[in-house]
């Protein structure tokens, strides 16, 4: 095993079967003769290359045409597979007609062909990713529903802090999930675009002029926009979907990491999905382990390592590079599968997750009225001033753990308190959790209305 996304084992936690057949070698292959069969086809359209060419180029174009073992062998003697896919075709078609061969890969150079295969593979990539945001915000959206006026308490610094309802917690979730489906959106119009310059991408091979011609063909034919300009070593557009996964699995690993510490025993509040022995221990039987968080979390941490690289990478000597361009080779697949693994495990984590109420409820009440200490000083503020009713909350807070009392009897006990005119109906009502979650519930809906 070279990698966990190799692995017999472990290929199905830290990759899927989809993504990882889109980074094989058998795709990565069949979109290099993709780029060649729709390059002679555009090229005998407009003259360029002879019809006969084209269609015996095409005839021979299939992934199960290649003989791998001798692909293997002239990449490690070239340095790049590309040449030695071109020369299994030229050899293939000449041996129908001597020199019609010849004719393959016409005008074009090897990052040309492996640019834009590499951009078909991440086309592919994208629309999993789509569809995996498709399904997690859905589900999200559910969650919003149901749980939009479930009470719980909001933590700062993993310190209680004052009340919410886990919608609100869930919405915010859901908010960032749609602003990345907008990211992939804005995304996908700077980075599908093929790659077809030649040399120097000057098309200076391409004669009489018909380069633009042949280009902006070959990019309809492949379903890609027509380039600005050639980008052999302008990797912008590499690294912003590098950018982009590092920061969808963030998002996953940042909901991920709440869960975690959530499922804490003496926190209980959420659970992952359940089924037999799923997160189990070793040792200790008692133990439900929050598994799929630690592997969302665990991944994601890699994405964001990973696509460090391409920022590395884009960092090229003037108009092809020295090594810098192999980078993407490494990183990228591991990226992509990492990414798809990641957003699955964590729609499946949202569709399952177990929500306990209960325990929600009586963790609000661990303070004994501790968390709704900034409500009941909003309340007095009015009639003491916010800084003095400040600090006459923070010292029966104080007093409330010490002397392990109710906030609500020493608030009635205090002769400042009573001074204020707040009646003790008034100051039950201030510490009543229910009372204090905001605007929690309204911006619940405001989320869904903008995303259904």
């Amino acid at each position: 095993m070279s990698s966990v996304t190799d692995s017999v084992i472990f290929r199905n936690i830290f990759s899927t079967p989809a993504i990882s057949s889109i980074w094989s070698d058998t795709q990565r292959t069949s979109y290099y003769l993709l780029f060649e069969a729709s390059l002679a086809s555009v090229q005998a359209d407009i003259g360029i290359i002879p019809r006969q060419a084209a269609d015996a180029i095409l005839a021979f174009c299939h992934v199960t045409n290649i003989d791998f073992d001798e692909l293997r062998i002239q990449t490690e003697k070239i340095g790049y597979p590309v040449l030695g896919v071109v020369k299994q075709i030229v050899q293939n078609v000449n041996n129908l007609q001597p020199g019609l061969g010849e004719w393959a890969h016409w005008g074009a150079t090897t990052q040309d062909v492996t640019d834009t295969a590499t951009i078909l593979q991440l086309r592919d990539t994208l629309n999993l990713i789509s569809e995996a945001l498709d399904a997690i915000t859905s589900d999200l959206r559910n969650l919003c529903q149901t749980h939009k006026a479930t009470l719980m308490v909001a933590r700062s610094n993993l310190q209680q802090a004052v009340p919410m309802t886990f919608g609100f917690k869930m919405a915010r979730l859901l908010a960032t999930f749609e602003r990345h489906k907008q990211r992939l959106a804005e995304i996908k119009s700077r980075l599908l675009v093929l790659e077809f310059g030649g040399a120097a991408g000057t098309l200076a091979t391409i004669k009489d002029g018909r380069g633009l011609e042949c280009q902006a063909a070959l990019a309809k034919k492949l379903g890609l926009s027509v380039p600005e300009i050639a980008w052999h070593t302008e990797r912008d557009r590499i690294a912003e979907v590098g950018g982009f996964f590092a920061l969808l699995t963030g998002t996953c690993a940042k909901f991920a990491t709440d869960v975690k510490l959530m499922m804490q025993t003496e926190v209980g509040e959420v659970s992952e999905p359940f089924y037999p022995h799923r997160g189990s221990s070793s040792t200790m039987p008692q133990k439900r382990n929050p598994i799929s968080s630690v592997y969302i979390t665990a991944m994601a941490a890699t994405v964001r390592q990973l696509s460090a690289a391409l920022y590395d990478a884009m960092v090229e000597d003037h108009e092809r590079a020295t090594g810098p361009w192999e980078i993407e080779w490494i990183v990228l697949p591991q990226i992509c599968t990492l990414t798809h693994a990641a957003l699955l495990k964590t729609s499946e984590l949202i569709t399952g997750l177990e929500v306990h109420s209960g325990a929600m409820k009586k963790n609000l009440e661990i303070t004994r009225g501790g968390v709704v200490s900034e409500a009941v000083m909003m309340g007095l503020a009015p009639k003491l001033g916010r800084q003095f009713a400040h600090d006459l909350v923070y010292e029966l807070c104080r007093r409330s753990v010490q002397e392990d009392l109710p906030l609500l009897t020493l608030l009635c006990a205090d002769d400042k308190v009573r001074e204020s005119g707040l009646s003790k109906e008034e100051l039950e009502g201030l510490c009543d959790p229910a009372n204090y979650t905001g605007l929690s519930v309204e911006m619940v809906d405001r989320v869904l209305a903008a995303t259904s």
